[in-house]
């Protein structure tokens, strides 16, 4: 019989994060421009504030200007050779354009917010390169050739070709990608596959440049060029994607183009044509100022950012970490996603999920734990671990083991209380005639508890476990089965997404068919994709986006990158998710809980309805005072007022998705939401 677990989950692994060479902030001119113009802003606006001579802010608010306008103004005119009308340069103009007419201090805030802006998308996209670079250091940098006289030589990784010989020994990373010739170890290639488990590997089998070799030693031919590695592949995808990827252009930029053409020419000519008439210089010059100030996009501008800015703070109170306002515009045109198996439906960690002692074998649950985790103790394989925190979480005693040997695709023996223990691979441990027998044989009588042993395997591994055998002087006496647990809120955040996309997720995961399919049932998912490479969860990305979707994928480790970074929006898991991971996706969830993910998700489309709000509201004010300025005459001060009442107004709008009710009421629930 086989008994299932319900103790706490064995504590979760840390993975071991690449070596990153981290941009400076302070390195990044747009950074240094952009402190430089707040902290000369910060010193002027008291004095100004206070009615203090002009002589004392005026300097400030000037510098203000050129520290933190000079540099999108450049680019700005640069691209008007191009024939673009660059929506900072028309920010730099409608700031010089009030400074001109006394609203020195408008002008000024106005600069230090684009100027902040563009240093905040100069760091993030520095430190997604910094990622991308670091994951170079997950390949070796030397690797040990084999000289066709026997000997061995210490060589670049990189002068590596194929047809070489290399020698990958216990701890190391293999240097390049190839094929094993000798040998037999467990190799970590979970950068590469998603896989929490090792792999064996033995004579035939294939293995990727930056995995790490277990205990076992490996001679392995070389297959691929170091540059055509596949580690080497995932930088050139990230890189690839990011570079291809949509521009990241709000909405509302894209109609401010045209509508900045229309609002210059108009200035423009509201001074000309009525200089051309013989009109006085400087009321006519008063008058077209203060049309390009009410008819300024810096009110839709500041319309539009408030909700996204909104919403992504409350998303940031509730662990998910949206990185841009155009991160939190795109979730909410999301029509399909992408699931990763192996640390985003799951949790990552082998822990314990069923105890089947033998009949006959005279042992309680207990006792056979203690003991396979005695001999267990001494191991680093992750199984082992998880036998091993299993027995410490039950506060069982672990009795001393004598004599730890370990074989790779085998396991591990050890004499416990006089006994000689052996826990391993139940294909290899209950057929004497697959591996080194390390006991006598097993009898004639032991063939019951053997027929029973793999009865248990048969079992276990049909409910998706892990099967480990447990042998006691030669004979079977139990079961273990190892599970990835199955985060909680997997189904509910599955159907959750299917309500708001319209479509059930895919499952893309570098796992086998058989683990995949399993998980997929008991999550309501129906396309599987299994066995994947990274290269191949890219291609089930593109293919969706061929269909005209709008792809959310969703992972946590290397071999995710390049489908994050290709991805219409890419979300990470904080808590196991690796640095490349992190850093590519255009959100983080920080603690874990995919329920957040459709949440995050109905919030966006929550903002977008806001912004459409705050749009109409700025265009009918900007409609009314352009309108009374081209008819009539519009008094400055009143046009200032109504400029910043419009933009008072639909930021308050927006800032109602600061509430914690906000985030309540986009909750997608199991029937679909409220």
């Amino acid at each position: 019989m086989v008994s299932t677990l319900t103790e706490p989950a064995a504590k979760p692994l840390t993975r071991p994060a690449a070596p990153r060479r981290r941009t400076r902030v302070l390195a990044l001119p747009e950074v240094r421009w952009a402190l430089a113009a707040l902290a000369l802003f910060l010193l002027a606006l008291p004095l100004d504030l206070l009615g203090a001579p002009a002589w004392t802010w005026a300097p400030l608010f000037a510098a203000t200007y050129v520290t933190g306008g000079w540099e999108p103004g450049w680019e700005g005119l640069k691209a008007l050779k191009d024939k673009t009308l660059d929506v900072d340069l028309l920010m730099v103009v409608a700031a010089l354009g009030a400074a001109a007419i006394g609203q020195v201090l408008d002008g000024a805030l106005l600069i230090v917010i684009f100027a902040t802006s563009g240093a905040l998308e100069a760091l993030a996209t520095a430190r997604t390169a910094d990622s991308v670079r670091g994951l170079l250091d997950l390949a070796p940098a030397t690797a040990t050739r084999l000289r066709p006289d026997g000997g061995e030589e210490s060589v670049a990784a990189q002068s590596l070709t194929v047809g070489d010989i290399i020698l990958a020994r216990p701890g190391e990373r293999i240097g390049a990608d190839g094929r094993v010739l000798d040998g037999q170890s467990e190799v970590d290639q979970s950068t590469i596959t998603g896989e929490p488990l090792p792999a064996v590997k033995q004579d035939g089998d294939e293995v990727f440049a930056g995995t790490v070799n277990g205990t076992g030693s490996l001679r392995v031919r070389v297959e691929r060029d170091p540059a055509d590695s596949v580690l080497a592949r995932i930088v050139a995808m990230v890189e690839e994607a990011s570079e291809t990827k949509a521009p990241t252009q709000l909405f509302i930029e894209k109609v401010e183009q045209r509508y900045s053409l229309v609002m210059v020419a108009a200035t423009l000519a509201l001074f000309a044509v009525p200089l051309a008439f013989g009109a006085a210089l400087q009321p006519t010059l008063l008058r077209a100022m203060t049309f390009m100030i009410v008819a300024s996009p810096c009110a839709v501008v500041l319309a539009t950012m408030p909700p996204l800015l909104s919403a992504i703070a409350n998303a940031g109170r509730h662990g998910v970490l949206v990185k841009s306002a155009v991160v939190m515009e795109r979730l909410g045109q999301t029509d399909a996603v992408a699931l990763d198996k192996t640390g985003t439906l799951t949790e990552g960690t082998p822990h314990l999920a069923d105890l089947c002692p033998l009949p006959g074998s005279g042992l309680t649950e207990d006792t056979l734990l203690s003991w396979a985790a005695a001999a267990e103790r001494d191991s680093e394989h992750p199984l082992a671990r998880a036998v091993v925190d299993a027995a410490r979480s039950r506060g069982l005693p672990l009795p001393d083991a004598d004599g730890f040997s370990s074989t790779p695709g085998l396991g591990v023996t050890a004499t416990v209380e006089g006994r000689r223990v052996r826990v391993g691979a139940p294909g290899r441990l209950l057929d004497p005639a697959a591996g080194p027998p390390a006991a006598p044989a097993v009898d004639e009588g032991a063939r019951r508890p053997g027929d029973a042993a793999r009865e248990a395997v048969r079992q276990l591994e049909g409910a998706g476990r892990t099967a480990v055998a447990v042998l006691v002087d030669g004979r079977p006496v139990g079961v273990l089965g190892i599970a990835d647990r199955l985060r909680p809120d997997a189904a509910q955040a599955v159907a959750a997404l299917t309500s708001l996309t319209g479509a059930r997720p895919v499952l893309v995961t570098g796992d086998n068919e058989r683990a995949a399919g399993l998980l997929a049932a008991r999550t309501g998912i129906t396309d599987v994709r299994a066995a994947l490479l990274p290269q191949d969860k890219v291609g089930a990305v593109r293919e969706l986006e061929a269909a005209g979707r709008k792809v959310l994928v969703v992972g946590d480790g290397v071999n995710d990158a390049p489908a994050l970074a290709a991805a219409h929006t890419g979300i990470a898991m904080g808590r196991a998710g690796s640095d490349l991971a992190l850093e590519t996706a255009d959100a983080v969830v920080v603690r874990d809980e995919l329920a957040a993910i459709p949440t995050v998700v109905n919030l966006s489309r929550t903002a977008r309805r806001l912004v459409v709000q705050n749009l109409v509201i700025a265009g009918a004010f900007i409609a009314v005072l352009a309108g009374w300025d081209l008819i009539g005459t519009l008094p400055l001060p009143l046009g200032v007022a109504g400029h910043e009442g419009s933009t008072v107004l639909v930021g308050l709008n927006g800032l109602r998705l600061l509430r914690d009710a906000a985030w309540h009421r986009a909750h997608v629930g199991p029937v679909g939401g409220d």
